[in-house]
């Protein structure tokens, strides 16, 4: 082969010619900032360091002599030090770590903390160990003038104080933290005392508290810097589980109430939620003379002065208005209910606005509150049901959750989707009011809103069809009319889109289907669809919940007919499909067939079919069929199923003389020592495999329940058809011969039946018997102490 040569196509004129001078002068101005950045000759000796160092010396280099990342590197390497040589790294590494924070910069100081956090919670040393050599160095960086660098020591020294005994606490901390606290310290280090504060008043005993802690703690409650009483007003919660009841109604209630009015919003909105997080701890005194009153300020103030609080009022309102359940009057019980309807339209209405810039950019910072505000409202949803009580909810409660389903923003009808489930639970025999909202999520435009309800959709349309007034197996879908089109839809959007898992887990989840709709039903709609998923869809995880949620379909198929149909369907389409990868996903599906069906059903449809695979021209399919090859030899029962074994084993001496790849061949000999370590299940319960045995009777049980549950009503049919006719035939005659004879019109209806039912009165009663027991098993067969059968 010769190069080919494109010299026709340039052009070397002079004008062109200067013209690709250029561009070859602008490419070497580019790479000149590439051949800047390259280090020199000196630079690259200053980095290198001598080979024979072990790590604690060439950590000690480092960190004095060389660069700023170098001794990075090493701080971050200290938890893997302490491990390897504690007593070393503590004597010559850790002083000069403390030397050099002096002056490190932000990422080296960042990066000590959180190692001297990871040797804490590693337990390289002891917790005296710790405190002596690491407690003063958290604290001497505490202070840092950086801020994101000072809460990093705070959050390491915060987790030190969990596990530090007290009077180390107390001399090491508590008793500088008086004077860190003073109002002429700076702004960082009363912020700090604040946190401290907050952590330490669990570790000591109430009269150490009341002494020498809560003395700071109103004092930082009236500092003049609003951040200051922020941070302290939201460490009370904290002090107040550690002084207990009483101190708590006499020092903390009175802070709140008195911060509840301050100037800053900020602090207002803390003491608002400090308050509803300590609602447990005040009695009903408290709560009518005290809270409540504050709580009726905040909500008139939300809406008018104070629209900082609104989405805060918005998310606590549930735990707010239960909370308070007792001691409101029928008044205040329906303002407050209003008060939260408002909420949950909040924004939704028209105003008459202008078109000003300034008044479209308060227009949409307003619109981000408002669907804040809407989306705490669904999330608190389930707690107004209990404070209305499930029996009103369709008068006082309804139109909200239509309104929120239907809300035009993603988050809202997202957090109302998650919180179905419990809104379906707590309305219990009232869930029927709910099920058009569950069929407008379920064909809702975002796939964040499906995939939010799929989480519990088995246990929501159990609720759904058994909750209800009409609960029976005859009426199962006469309280959903719209379901089984809103479940294709979702299933159709889902496999559209980019998103596989939630394609996945819906597929996942739609195996509840049989204790939902008819077999009939999943036969004509959903079966067939599992199956093109299979044999069309590109992603492994989705084809393989498609062919599990096959295989259960298949399971609870009524239809003897129906299961042949599939069964060859699987076998020609996948088992002896075209494509290799579907013929791998037919083994997929025969494991899951293993999985949920009785060992004869396996060796009677799929055993034969399974060994032909040995023949397999791709290695790829032979290979993971020698994977599949001892759970396949499982399901063999010796005598019955003595030919099926002489045919296993054949396929294996094929396999081993006559496979020519290297890996499947491997893969064959492994298999093989497995497989003649197996011991093979005998007809009959072994003592052993008792567990199993149990198990597979009980499918094997359920499977032939079905076929004589077929045939029964094969023959219930065939007998009410009968039994028509007849009805129809002595009606006739009964008109004609009563022109006749009164007494033949007598005797006629009586010798029929004495003759039919006294010589059939004991099979019918038996088959009646046989049918209510099929029955119950198509309601058992489902129920969820089956999960370790087909876990739907």
């Amino acid at each position: 082969m010769h190069p080919i040569i494109f010299l026709a196509r340039m052009d070397f004129t002079q004008g062109n010619l200067f013209g690709y001078i250029e561009d070859l002068q602008e490419l070497t101005v580019i790479e000149r900032p590439v051949r800047r950045s390259l280090k020199t000759p000196e630079e690259i000796e200053r980095l290198t360091v001598d080979e024979e160092l072990n790590d604690i010396e060439r950590a000690v280099y480092l960190l004095s002599s060389g660069q700023d990342i170098q001794g990075t590197s090493v701080v971050a390497n200290l938890p893997v030090l302490m491990r390897q040589n504690p007593t070393e790294t503590l004597i010559r590494v850790l002083p000069k770590i403390r030397e050099v924070l002096h002056v490190a910069g932000v990422e080296m100081q960042l990066t000590a903390a959180v190692s001297f956090l990871t040797v804490l919670q590693e337990e390289s040393v002891s917790i005296h160990t710790y405190s002596h050599s690491f407690l003063h160095i958290i604290l001497q960086n505490l202070e840092h003038r950086d801020a994101g660098v000072s809460n990093a020591w705070l959050e390491t020294l915060l987790a030190v104080i969990e596990v530090l005994p007290k009077e180390t606490i107390r001399h090491e901390i508590l008793n500088p933290l008086v004077s860190k606290a003073q109002l002429s310290q700076t702004l960082q280090s009363r912020l700090v005392s604040c946190k401290i504060m907050g952590k330490l008043a669990n570790k000591f005993e109430t009269h150490i508290i009341k002494r020498e802690i809560l003395p700071l703690v109103k004092s930082l409650c009236q500092d003049v810097e609003y951040e200051v009483r922020t941070c302290m007003c939201r460490q009370l919660e904290h002090i107040a589980q550690g002084i207990g009841t009483e101190l708590t109604k006499t020092v903390v209630l009175p802070e709140l109430v008195e911060l509840a009015r301050d100037e800053g919003s900020s602090v207002r909105l803390a003491a608002f939620e400090t308050l509803v997080n300590l609602l447990e701890m005040f009695d009903a005194d408290d709560r009518s003379q005290t809270v409540l009153p504050l709580v009726k300020s905040f909500c008139e103030k939300s809406f008018k002065a104070d629209e900082s609080i609104l989405v805060s009022l918005s998310f606590h309102l549930g735990k707010l208005c239960n909370g308070l359940y007792g001691i409101f009057t029928p008044e205040q019980h329906l303002r407050f209910l209003e008060f939260y309807k408002k909420l949950c339209t909040l924004g939704l209405q028209q105003e008459n606005g202008h078109n000003d810039n300034q008044l479209q950019l308060q227009t949409l910072e307003q619109e981000k509150k408002y669907i804040s505000v809407r989306k705490n409202c669904a999330y608190n949803f389930p707690a107004m049901i209990v404070f209305v009580d499930p029996k009103n909810f369709h008068l006082e409660l309804y139109s909200t959750f239509f309104c929120l389903c239907h809300d035009p923003e993603v988050p809202v009808r997202y957090t109302m989707a998650m919180g179905f489930y419990e809104v379906a639970k707590l309305l219990n025999s009232g869930v029927y009011t709910i099920h058009k909202e569950l069929v407008t999520l379920l064909q809702d435009e975002s796939l964040e809103v499906l995939d939010a309800l799929v989480g519990h959709l088995p246990e929501i349309l159990e609720l759904m069809t058994n909750g209800g007034e009409n609960s029976g197996s005859e009426s199962k879908l006469l309280s959903i009319p719209d379901l089984i089109p809103a479940l294709t839809t979702a299933e159709q959007r889902a496999a559209t889109s980019l998103k596989w898992r939630t394609h996945e887990k819906l597929l996942q989840k739609y195996a509840c289907l049989p204790h939902i709709i008819s077999s009939d039903q999943i036969y004509y709609r959903f079966l067939h669809r599992m199956l093109t998923i299979i044999l069309t869809n590109n992603v492994l995880p989705v084809q393989k919940a498609a062919a599990r949620t096959l295989c259960v379909y298949l399971r609870y198929n009524r239809k003897q007919e129906q299961r042949h149909e599939v069964i060859q369907k699987l076998i020609e389409q996948l088992g002896q499909g075209k494509s290799y990868w579907n013929r791998l996903r037919f083994l997929d599906t025969c494991e899951f067939i293993m999985e949920l069906f009785s060992k004869s059903f396996f060796c009677k449809y799929f055993f034969l079919p399974v060994l032909e695979l040995t023949h397999d021209p791709v290695a790829n399919v032979r290979m993971k069929l020698c994977y599949l090859l001892p759970k396949v030899k499982s399901t063999l029962k010796i005598p019955t199923d003595k030919l099926l074994l002489q045919q296993l084993e054949l396929c294996i001496r094929k396999l081993l003389c006559q496979e020519k790849d290297k890996d499947v061949l491997t893969i064959v000999k492994r298999t093989v020592l497995e497989l003649d370590r197996m011991e093979i299940t005998v007809d009959g319960f072994q003592k052993r495999f008792y567990e199993n045995d149990l198990l597979d009777q009980e499918k094997e049980r359920q499977e032939l329940l079905l076929l004589e549950m077929e045939q029964l009503e094969k023959e219930k049919q065939q007998n009410e058809g009968r039994t028509t006719n007849m009805s129809d035939k002595m009606f006739e005659k009964k008109r004609k011969d009563n022109k006749t004879s009164s007494a033949l019109t007598k005797n006629v209806p009586l010798s029929f039946p004495g003759s039919s039912s006294s010589g059939t009165s004991t099979g019918k009663e038996a088959k009646k018997s046989k049918l209510v027991r099929s029955q119950s098993f198509s309601t058992q067969a489902l129920h969820p102490k089956y999960s370790n059968i087909d876990k739907c």
